[in-house]
């Protein structure tokens, strides 16, 4: 089985905070899922160094556009590093080879018929002596009368050309915009508006795509597509490789996307394996991102993916809605964030992971508060799953001098975690991952209230073999649990993977050998002081002012 798995490209013009990992983190478990299933895997993404959020980064700071780009690119890749991140390639879209790939398909699409010149107006600053990037127009959306920007509206996300939005205003300046005559190439998207239908249809039938994808894709195919502008002005990216047109960038709407591609192309060059295999009809596609990306890749790359004739379309769209904090959408411009750099300083990688796959967004709106991150942390991950682990292990290290008991496994226990394995599977490969994390951790109580029932303190002297099946038995809970936990739960994962002494993780039912000696046993997570829920919002408050 081949499995392809496309995260969405951070821009490189701020840190990452948590509603970014909130919605790239399905990607790493779904990667980490298939492996153990022993699939053929390629995870890819990368920092999207392009951007008109970068210029304008670098022009606030009155620093290259490339510092800003390099700055941020290598914090997210160490940001990745130590939150467990398993890309197989991690790029970014200012490297030559992405820039060549990106010309390779716009040459394509071009020589295809899919992309035309048009004369349209675009706005210009007659201040700043330019014609403005999208981002550089900010006004009032049409649709919905909130503020947004020119190429997408955050509150309704749809999809802008700067000369829709009423009000106008140039960023730099905060002078009114004029519009003036400009030549650029455009995309023939209505031509796509039938097989787009068709296959929205099918993904709505078999459950594919997540609901929210299923009801913006729709609402604009009901609108009607329209043609899409693929060049603009602008002072980096992807230069335009036609005669007379080179001083032109590649939209980034067009750029961006293509990146899956390019990447995928860096790593069989890099590694000397063939990644066509990725990009062939039977190949279980994944994308993971974030509400406001939804039609960049339900719409736009499925549409490109129709005009290059790539049959491995979009199987799987996994769009998260919304992360807010504290109740209040999270703000970079207010400072109203919790910056991963910061967070991943002071707690527990996989307490991170945990949170904020079982607190996902994945059909609304969730918040992540600081009081509910502590306690779940000491309730769940230590008081539940680490406690029973930890008094388990304990109890081998202290009454049997470290060695496994002999014993066999429990019919009920071996039948549970085979429909555990089943069932958890099943939900992470229609990304349900919230719903899988929560079945295995009703499996950790079941565990907890199995060592309670069976008192191995008690028969340790009264009874040697009663002790000896019930603890034989909490190992192998211990073994499984730890393996079915590994995509989500990663480092606490390989620390029990060494303790007990296995060679390799699988998504199959393992037992450990009795006679097997354990290697020191330390607890897998440190309570929280809940002063620190205060001192976290304290902080808060006084950054987000």
């Amino acid at each position: 089985m081949n499995v392809f798995i496309g995260g969405a490209w951070p821009y490189a013009n701020g840190s990452l905070h948590i509603g970014h990992i909130a919605s790239l983190l399905p990607g790493d478990i779904l990667a980490r899922y298939y492996r153990l299933k022993g699939a053929n895997v390629l995870y890819v993404s990368g920092s999207d160094c392009n951007g008109t959020p970068i210029a304008i980064r670098a022009k606030q700071e009155g620093v290259s556009v490339k510092k800003i780009a390099d700055r941020y690119h290598h914090e997210f890749q160490t940001c990745f590093q130590q939150l467990g991140f398993t890309y197989d390639c991690y790029t970014r879209t200012d490297s030559k080879h992405h820039h060549e790939t990106v010309q390779q398909i716009f040459l394509e699409l071009l020589e295809k018929g899919f992309i035309y010149k048009k004369q349209v107006k675009q706005t210009y600053c007659e201040a700043c002596e330019q014609f403005l990037p999208d981002r550089y127009v900010e006004g009032i959306c049409p649709n919905c009368g909130k503020h947004a920007r020119g190429d997408q509206c955050e509150h309704c996300s749809t999809i802008l050309d700067p000369a829709d939005l009423l009000e106008k205003t140039c960023k730099l300046c905060g002078n009114t915009p004029s519009l003036k005559d400009t030549e650029h190439f455009y995309f023939a998207l209505s031509k796509f508006q039938k097989q787009l239908e068709a296959y929205v249809k099918d993904a709505k039938q078999n459950k594919t795509w997540r609901e929210n994808a299923i009801q913006l894709t729709e609402r604009y195919l009901k609108e009607g597509l329209q043609d899409r502008a693929v060049s603009r002005d602008l002072p980096v990216g992807v230069n335009i490789s036609v005669k007379g047109y080179e001083d032109k960038k590649i939209y980034v709407w067009i750029e961006a996307v293509s990146g899956y591609y390019s990447a995928s192309r860096q790593w069989a060059k890099e590694t000397g394996n063939d990644d066509s295999l990725f990009w062939r009809e039977n190949t279980k596609t994944y994308y993971v991102h974030g509400k406001d990306n939804i039609p960049f890749h339900t719409i736009i790359w499925t549409a490109i993916l129709f005009a290059l004739n790539n049959k491995a379309l979009p199987k799987h769209i996994v769009s998260n809605e919304y992360l807010t904090l504290e109740k209040k959408k999270i703000s970079t411009s207010k400072n109203w964030a919790v910056w991963v750099p910061d967070l991943l300083k002071r707690y527990h990688p996989d307490s991170i992971r945990y949170f904020l796959t079982i607190n996902a967004p994945e059909n609304r709106d969730t918040d992540f508060s600081w009081r509910e991150f502590i306690y779940s942390h000491n309730g769940e991950l230590l008081g539940a799953y680490g406690n029973f682990i930890n008094r388990t292990l304990k109890f081998v290290e202290k009454y049997y001098d470290g060695v496994i008991p002999k014993g066999e496994v429990n019919s009920i226990i071996r039948k549970k975690l085979d429909s555990l394995y089943d069932e958890v599977g099943h939900l992470i490969e229609t990304a349900h991952l919230k719903q899988a994390l929560e079945e295995i951790f009703s499996f950790v109580r079941f565990a907890n209230k199995y060592f309670d029932e069976k008192e191995p303190w008690k028969h340790l002297k009264e009874n040697k073999e009663l002790c000896d099946s019930a603890i034989y038995n909490c190992v192998h809970m211990i073994a499984n649990l730890a393996q079915m936990l590994s995509p989500f739960l990663p480092f606490s994962s390989s620390k029990i993977k060494e303790i007990l002494s296995i060679a390799e993780w699988k998504w199959e039912q393992i037992s450990i050998s009795s006679a097997q000696k354990i290697n020191s046993v330390t607890p897998l997570f440190e309570r929280i002081d809940i002063k620190r829920i205060d001192e976290e919002l304290k902080g808060l408050t006084i950054n987000g002012k």
